[in-house]
């Protein structure tokens, strides 16, 4: 006798069979649903940013533990870490430079980690480093984004220079994981401690998109013009849905893994 499935399989099993074109449709429903719910239960939006960063140490936790404990960077895409401070220490610069706030001690704690991390990716755990999975060129992550950030930047009454930093953070905060995409999409299988970061990281850029879209609802739109006038505002929403939905295919999975009781993360053919 077979015994019924759990009603979150049969939803799981549902959504897999579903057209690409009505997965997109969920996706974007779901999306709005959460904001909705997000809107209603937490009053001061602020501290959805605070809980993405928050969220994001959390991943870093997780990646020291995986360095530390289990001696192997296996599955890490160093090209994304290095990315990641990049970006964050082109932050920290505008950060002081132009506003000095709570904003700025968080990014200092995850540069140190993410440096961190890099050291013991270069250097201590080199052996287990899978350089030929981790395959994406630098140049097409950086040159693109600084690119953008020369045409399309903030109209404000900063220096060029800082205006011109801070739109370039900002585009390559939203594509610095593709690297760690790459190196999943090369070895379709990811071990449970990288499967939690990356994880973590999209809950962390949903959060951050969050806290953006709705400061923005709540300011009827007032939040946009004060960023300046132009491409710029709307680039800077855009970048932040895009760098939640680079996740998002991956997120389904790891729910789905874990939902099934999968300790390894078997992602399929065109995912990521």
């Amino acid at each position: 006798m077979r015994l019924p499935k759990r009603p979150i399989h049969a939803l799981m099993l549902w959504i897999r069979r579903q057209p690409p074109k009505v997965k997109a449709f969920l996706a974007v429903v779901s999306g709005m649903a959460a904001l909705v719910l997000l809107r209603a239960v937490v009053h001061d939006h602020d501290n959805l940013f605070v809980a993405a960063e928050a969220v994001h140490a959390i991943g870093i936790s997780v990646l020291i533990y995986k360095l530390t404990k289990e001696k192997t960077c296996a599955g890490l895409s160093l090209k994304t870490q290095d990315l990641t401070a990049i970006f964050l220490a082109v932050r920290l610069y505008c950060s002081f430079v132009m506003e000095y706030d709570i904003h700025t001690l968080l990014d200092s704690a995850t540069l140190v980690t993410t440096l961190w991390v890099i050291y013991m990716i270069r250097f201590k755990l080199k052996s287990t480093y899978m350089e030929d999975k981790d395959n994406l060129p630098y140049y097409y992550v950086l040159v693109p984004c600084a690119v953008l950030a020369l045409l399309v930047h903030p109209s404000t009454s900063h220096h060029l220079v800082n205006r011109i930093s801070w739109a370039f953070c900002v585009y390559l905060e939203a594509v610095s994981v593709l690297p760690q995409l790459r190196v999943m999409q090369n070895t379709k299988i990811v071990e449970p401690f990288t499967a939690h970061y990356v994880f973590a990281l999209g809950v962390a850029r949903f959060l951050s998109c969050a806290h953006w879209v709705l400061q923005v609802l709540d300011s009827r739109g007032h939040l946009l013009t004060a960023l300046g006038y132009g491409l710029w505002p709307s680039l800077v929403l855009i970048s932040e849905v895009v760098q939640t939905f680079i996740l998002a295919d991956f997120c389904y999975y790891y729910v789905k893994s874990i939902v099934g009781g999968q300790l390894v993360l078997r992602l399929p053919s065109g995912v990521v």
